[in-house]
């Protein structure tokens, strides 16, 4: 019995010396430009960095973000498949849909690396110059005014409905392939509102090719500190913190998965300054805190979507 275990921990101990011995794919459930891609392309590179094997990105659009998160779930649990998730697809999809294509234990978290507000932004030329304008708007004039997302179930659109929902506004949605594809319109003025992570959106912010309207989270941002909270705003209540990080199928071997997490947490130490040049921060939990954290915020986001009526089948 001693030699047959010694035996399995000493093959375990290979698998994760000689992983990863061919390219790994990170699934990213929405269209380029979006915080999804743009971490999960961020850890790739550091990733190919370190391990001397190609970590690559593969967009996987559809359903908002099912067609992706399903096609990572029933992808073979070997660590050479791994899907970018955040609030979207881990957590938001259990409450808005009645039946959805892959269940919560079908991924184990190999990290959670970034944490970042949403923020409220408008074509330039918008009449309405503040959100006060905007919900006096909106309420006066139901279906005047239109917000863009990159299709239903992602955190775009559910920030977008809350926001209607909270401010008994009426805006029509007009879904996008991924947000990346929105900005044009945006700019060009043929849409009115996004809500979008701050890292998408603050190059367009600072650039004035967008104009912000308000920050969705506790306190201002240091790199635009004229842009006011929504609370500050007006409209308290609305503060997001959202997150990312890679995850892997549920049944991934032990041995891979501690390569995993050992690697991808030292990958996300070292993007830290960009994590924060994009508008977020570096997020770094324990496995054992990991696993709480994702629980808490499935059961307070699944009561906050239902209590607000928000379905989308």
């Amino acid at each position: 019995m001693s030699l047959a275990v010694l035996a399995l921990s000493l093959t375990g101990g290979a698998k994760a010396q000689t992983y990863p011995d061919r390219p790994v794919r990170i699934i990213v459930p929405i269209g380029p430009g979006g915080a999804y891609d743009i971490i999960g392309r961020l850890l790739a590179n550091k990733l190919t960095e370190q391990t001397g094997q190609a970590f690559f990105v593969e967009n996987r659009t559809g359903g908002g973000t099912l067609v992706g998160t399903q096609a990572a779930a029933t992808a073979p649990a070997d660590g050479y498949t791994l899907v970018v998730g955040g609030l979207s697809n881990i957590v938001f999809n259990f409450a808005l849909y009645q039946k959805v294509p892959y269940e919560p234990d079908d991924f184990v978290p190999v990290a959670l690396v970034y944490t970042f507000p949403y923020v409220m932004a408008a074509r330039n030329d918008l009449p309405q110059k503040d959100l006060a304008e905007i919900v006096s708007y909106g309420r006066q004039s139901p279906g005047k005014l239109t917000v863009a997302h990159p299709g239903s179930g992602t955190g775009q659109q559910i920030v977008a409905a809350a926001f209607m929902k909270l401010t008994a506004t009426t805006i029509v949605e007009v879904p996008y392939r991924s947000t990346q594809a929105a900005y044009p319109d945006l700019m060009a003025g043929r849409v009115d509102l996004l809500f979008d992570s701050v890292t998408a959106a603050l190059p367009y912010i600072t650039a004035r090719k967008v104009r912000g309207i308000a920050l969705l989270a506790p306190q201002r941002y240091s790199k635009v500190p004229d842009l006011p909270t929504m609370a500050e705003a007006g409209v308290p209540g609305l503060g997001i913190e959202s997150w990312i990080g890679l995850f892997a199928p549920a049944r991934t071997p032990p041995e891979i998965l501690g390569r995993l997490r050992q690697e991808t947490r030292i990958a996300a130490a070292e993007l830290k300054q960009q994590f924060e040049k994009g508008g977020g921060a570096l997020m770094q939990l324990p496995v054992a805190e990991t696993d709480k954290f994702i629980k808490s915020e499935f059961d307070s986001w699944t009561k906050v979507i239902r209590d607000a009526g928000i379905r989308l089948d």
